[in-house]
């Protein structure tokens, strides 16, 4: 089975042409902890004779001291080449081997199992033209199993082959084949997996991988190593859609000016009529140059340099394309992104976009919903962590050239980029909204209803979806205490910590209520009563819509306050006292009503003419004459830790 030839010894030349001319399959291994995915890749280079004489002696004397078989040969050390894979006996980092036969060549990446490395599978899967999920015969469709099938399902990889491993632990049981082979289909009946295969294997002894079993003669398909050797990929490209994002403009003299890239999909002809983005001027192709010389076309995935006609403005970032076959150009989008950093997605936070040859700065507007890739479900989330993956809405600083990833893998994918670190946080998956009704959408696009709370043709939005959303349990924080003692100042400090953590907090100003709201009120005892119930009507609409609210009034009447507590809900109504000493207040007076006190033109000012009752049994008191304001802010976001309102 391994790639051997007569022309190797008398033609050389010959030989390594015919290598050349080959076709390449990408494939990954993924599925579960100890599933078999490094035993099964060992195994396939082992018998297909892919492993040197030196290399064999090195894991023979490697599987005495790391091996998992007891001292016999252990494949799984063929991939497992880091320090800490073999001394635990899991893969932790993305593992590529390179092998031939003699009908194709393989690029294997040999993924990890674990849920916290769910991101190093993502990027293995990303380049790959099928996809070989492994299940443990003793125990089934896991966790793993089914989150390794979404991500594959996801990335838009058609050729899936299940091999359900350690059918000798079984028995070699035809039943126990048929049993899995019924749970997987039940799962990724919502997936969107167009070429599924199944095969019964053992790798560590080697039965269908390479060489038909003579252990289970019920299985007359495939043997593993057969179906990799003949899956048709042909029809996986797009060589429908021309698109040629430009990487770098070659001008190595004035009589030469070309356009360099990689096709990222269709095919090009001399004298073929193309278009430059953004600016649509339009041209022909003149030349397709390669490093064999000038081609009469050229198609995915080759790197060429086009050159045009005509005098066109085209540099890095541009994209050249057919008049009547154009992508999409949009500076907003949806996408599904892998989140890929341990520092949470903070909606509204500027990162960087590479798309193609574009890199353009802009914000992740909104999370839609975050996926439950273990059942497929979707919910309302405030933010994404490691390693999960939800829908989002995009905004870029300026306009894309785009198609949904299911069409085109290339032009519908982007990293993300953390603009302080240059960090790679997210890999992205452009979508196709819901409004383009000539898009196909994947099966977990489609929108569901789960519950009749219809009204005139408009889901209902759930005070649990608005939390869920908002990361955050809506509560109104009263911030009293007498005139300058720091109320609006912490409450505005508050308000900027928790937008900067991905909250949403609104802070209602008992002055700022007065220019508008209300307008119609003086400074009367019974005024400052209907102004602080005015507030408190206002402070539970935010809440009931999933804000937290900072009111910060003076609220001298220690009745009112209870008055108020029970129209918002003392369940979400907490009172933070701002303590301090009038003299203080008086010297900082930042809108001069103590100033009018004293002339008479602001009478009953609390703690100058009036009674302040000061709250006997606060939640929190904040002392600004002892406490800077970062302190202070401090001591809040504590609080609303405390009583589980913020994560």
């Amino acid at each position: 089975m391994s790639h051997q030839s007569e022309l190797i010894a008398t033609d050389i030349d010959s030989y390594l042409a015919q290598h050349e001319r080959k076709e390449l399959l990408r494939f990954i291994t993924c599925g579960s902890v100890d599933d078999g995915k490094s035993t099964l890749i060992g195994r396939l280079l082992y018998d297909s004779k892919m492993l040197y004489e030196d290399q064999l002696a090195q894991l023979e004397s490697e599987s005495k001291t790391h091996g998992t078989t007891g001292g016999g040969f252990d494949p799984a050390l063929v991939t497992d080449g880091l320090k800490a894979e073999r001394e635990q006996g899991i893969t932790i980092d993305v593992a590529y081997r390179y092998f031939s036969t003699a009908k194709r060549k393989f690029i294997i990446a040999d993924t990890p199992g674990h849920e916290q490395y769910t991101r190093n599978m993502a990027t293995g899967a990303s380049s790959a033209d099928l996809a070989v999920i492994l299940i443990d015969a003793r125990h089934g469709v896991l966790t793993q199993t089914k989150r390794h099938s979404f991500i594959v399902s996801l990335l838009g990889i058609r050729h899936v082959v299940v091999t359900i491993n350690k059918m000798d632990l079984v028995d070699f049981s035809q039943e126990r084949y048929d049993q899995i082979c019924s749970e997987y289909r039940d799962f990724v009946a919502r997936l969107d997996l167009p070429d599924l295969h199944f095969i019964p294997i053992s790798a560590l002894s080697g039965d269908n991988v390479v060489d038909p079993s003579v252990n289970m003669p019920w299985y007359r398909g495939s043997t593993l190593m057969n179906f990799l050797e003949t899956v048709y990929i042909g029809s996986d490209r797009n060589f429908e859609d021309f698109r040629f994002p430009v990487q770098y403009v070659s001008r190595p003299d004035l009589n030469f000016r070309g356009f360099c890239g990689s096709v990222a999909s269709g095919i090009i002809r001399q004298g073929d009529e193309v278009m430059v983005l953004p600016s649509r001027r339009t041209s022909r192709i003149k030349s397709i140059v390669t490093y064999d010389g000038e081609q009469s076309e050229a198609f995915t995935p080759q790197s060429v340099t086009l050159t045009l006609e005509d005098e066109i403005d085209c540099s890095r970032g541009d994209m050249i394309v057919r008049p009547g076959n154009m992508p999409k150009i949009s500076h907003d989008f949806d996408a599904m992104l892998v989140w890929m950093s341990s520092d949470a997605m903070v909606p509204g936070k500027s990162y960087l976009f590479k798309h193609t040859t574009q890199t353009a700065a802009g914000q992740i507007e909104s999370l839609r919903y975050r996926v439950d890739v273990n059942t497929l479900h979707r919910s309302p989330a405030p933010d994404l962590q490691l390693n999960e993956i939800g829908r989002c809405t995009i905004t870029l600083s300026q306009p894309i050239y785009f198609d949904p990833y299911r069409r085109n893998r290339t032009t519908g994918a982007f990293i993300v980029i953390d603009r302080l670190t240059n960090v790679t946080v997210a890999a992205g998956m452009l979508t196709a909204r819901e409004s383009d009704h000539k898009a196909k959408l994947a099966p977990w696009e489609v929108e569901q209803v789960e519950d009749e709370s219809i009204a005139v043709g408009v889901k209902l939005v759930t005070a649990q979806e608005r939390q869920a959303r908002l990361g955050q349990v809506p509560a109104t924080l009263l911030f009293t205490g007498l005139s300058g003692s720091g109320k609006t100042t912490v409450a505005r400090g508050v308000e900027r910590a928790l937008f900067d953590a991905g909250r949403t907090a609104i802070v209602l100003d008992g002055e700022e209520l007065r220019r508008g709201l209300s307008r119609d009120l003086e400074y009367s005892a019974d005024d400052r009563s209907e102004n602080l119930r005015r507030a408190a009507h206002l402070a539970r609409v935010l809440n009931e819509n999933g804000f937290i609210c900072l009111a910060a009034l003076i609220a001298p009447d220690a009745a009112m306050r209870e008055r108020a507590a029970e129209l918002i809900g003392r369940e979400r109504y907490l009172t933070i006292y701002v303590a301090a000493p009038l003299e203080l207040c008086q010297s900082r007076d930042p809108r001069g009503h103590y100033l009018q006190a004293q002339n008479g033109s602001l009478p009953a000012l609390p703690g100058a003419g009036a009674t302040y009752e000061i709250p006997q049994q606060p939640d929190l008191v904040l002392n600004t004459d002892q406490s800077s304001i970062e302190e202070c802010i401090e001591q809040v976001l504590e609080l609303l830790k405390q009583r589980k309102l913020i994560r």
